[in-house]
């Protein structure tokens, strides 16, 4: 490509970031990313063959950004304490980018393997894994982390709703993923 053309492509790809930031996943079809980025509507065609690739590099930014947020708050604690920054980078993460975070986890996006996407979330999920069999070195790892996994997910959809809060009538999700934590991890030895 040339550099004309990785600079559309990488244009049409932050207007989309912008707008799903702006507007949630319904506002990202190829026309109006294609205005936005001021093309004509057939423009992104030229390097997103399908909706559902534009889509995908769309949502690789995202974990792109979650990854790196990881990585910066995993420091030199204990395998429990990772564990727990990483769940509550994982529940900010959501709750500050509820847009991006619907489309990084739809599943049409992550079964059609387009740009690697699934490439992108797994070393996020084997970090986890990682250090789950740290702390729980007696189960399958892989199946506590995913039902952790799960429970963060469920947590940041509830919590989105407002949901959680009036079920639980907390103002911060800090005990609800502290209850989590403990559920699939044994409790903290610090409480």
């Amino acid at each position: 490509m040339h550099d004309s053309e990785t600079g559309l492509r990488a244009r049409l790809v932050e207007v989309g970031v912008e707008l799903v930031a702006r507007e949630g996943v319904q506002a990202l079809t190829l026309r109006e990313i294609a205005r936005r980025a001021g093309v004509s509507h057939g423009a992104p065609r030229r390097y997103f063959p399908t909706h559902l690739e534009l889509l995908s590099a769309i949502a690789r930014r995202g974990f792109a950004d979650l990854a790196e947020r990881t990585e910066r708050v995993l420091g030199d604690q204990g395998p429990r304490e990772q564990v727990a920054a990483l769940a509550r980078v994982y529940l900010e993460f959501a709750l500050d980018h509820r847009g991006m975070y619907e489309l990084m986890f739809r599943h049409d996006l992550l079964e059609s393997g387009h740009l690697g996407l699934r490439d992108t979330s797994l070393p996020l999920f084997a970090a986890l894994v990682e250090r789950v069999a740290a702390v729980r070195p007696d189960a399958d790892a892989r199946v506590v982390a995913g039902a952790l996994w799960a429970n963060l997910h469920g947590i940041a959809q509830l919590w989105g709703w407002g949901s959680l809060q009036l079920a639980t009538d907390v103002k911060d999700f800090g005990p609800v993923l502290d209850a989590a934590l403990d559920a699939h991890l044994g409790p903290a030895s610090d409480r």
